[in-house]
């Protein structure tokens, strides 16, 4: 059994001769973890997900799923899927739509008797709103009946493509509760999203895609971690804060007060030290970090200029 739940060498498709949606990818991600694909609209993302379900199939490369070539039925037998724009048929309960999809998925009449309330309870639609027929359904509980769907067979490896959309606040902090429950159980989970402070919030790691070329690949917390100190006061003498501004490397005031950047804990210290003997009261202090929705701009814009 493969220790990655999705590899790709190499992966291209290519439109219509020219268009090269999907650019020469090589990605590995470790079974039973979090990883966000993320990217602009028309980035590839979306091309990338049909080749790894043999949807549509790559001009060259491969792609393997738990170490089974991508075109291989049985590597789908594994995986849960939860497109962006899913189209179920509107004049079926959820609890019917359930039963039919289960049912193309292999599982018996009893299997998804048992199976199907369980998922239902799992992505928080009340026992009301499993005999309404999908088209008294709102955007949300689509989203959560699809995501229902996705895992009515216990995947191994769920992917998803925007699997918040549409839902509120609340819905988006109930669906991240059931994808770490999964992520503890083993469950590998690939998200396409562009929600990025939800991806930053879930995701353990990350790959950024600009015009089908990976730009960027790896751990959230490296990726946003900072390589600054940050000190904050809220009144210091003119004449201390030139000095202090002098060591700094970035100075902004806000209504809350002054904050310096210093590019080192001991410089950020010594600040301190001269704001403490002038008699300031130091508001915060902290490790300077970047958002996720930082690191992508800038990838996106430095890719940019370069090419």
């Amino acid at each position: 059994m493969s220790d990655c739940a999705i590899e790709t060498s190499g992966l291209t498709k290519v439109y219509n001769g020219t268009l090269r949606a999907v650019d020469d990818v090589s990605l590995q991600v470790p079974a039973g973890s979090t990883f966000g694909l993320l990217g602009a609209n028309g980035a590839g993302k979306t091309t990338f997900v049909k080749m790894l379900l043999s949807s549509c199939h790559p001009t060259a490369g491969r792609a393997r799923l738990f170490g089974r070539e991508a075109s291989d039925p049985e590597s789908r037998r594994s995986v849960g899927y939860l497109p962006e724009n899913h189209r179920f048929p509107t004049y079926l309960t959820g609890w019917e739509m359930l039963d039919f999809y289960g049912a193309l998925s292999g599982l018996d009449a009893a299997a998804r008797r048992r199976r199907i309330p369980e998922v239902l309870d799992l992505v928080g639609l009340e026992s009301r709103a499993h005999h309404l027929r999908l088209n008294q359904y709102s955007k949300g509980m689509l989203q959560r009946v699809g995501l229902a769907q996705a895992l009515l067979h216990s995947p191994r490896l769920l992917i998803l493509d925007e699997p918040s959309d549409g839902v509120d606040p609340v819905g988006r902090k109930q669906i991240r509760d059931v994808l770490q429950a999964l992520e503890r159980e083993g469950v590998t989970v690939f998200l396409n999203s562009h929600l990025l402070a939800e991806v930053e919030l879930f995701c353990h790691d990350v790959a950024i895609i600009q015009k089908g070329r990976l730009a960027l690949t790896g751990r959230v917390k490296d990726l946003t971690s900072g390589s600054g100190y940050k000190v904050e006061v809220s009144e210091v003498p003119e004449a201390l804060r030139t000095e202090i501004r002098a060591r700094a490397k970035g100075e902004t005031t806000g209504a809350e007060g002054i904050q310096w950047m210093f590019a080192t804990r001991g410089e950020a210290n010594a600040a301190v030290d001269l704001l403490r003997a002038g008699g300031c009261e130091i508001e915060g202090f902290s490790r300077s970090r970047s958002t996720l929705e930082d690191v992508f701009i800038r990838t996106v814009q430095s890719k940019a200029e370069a090419a």
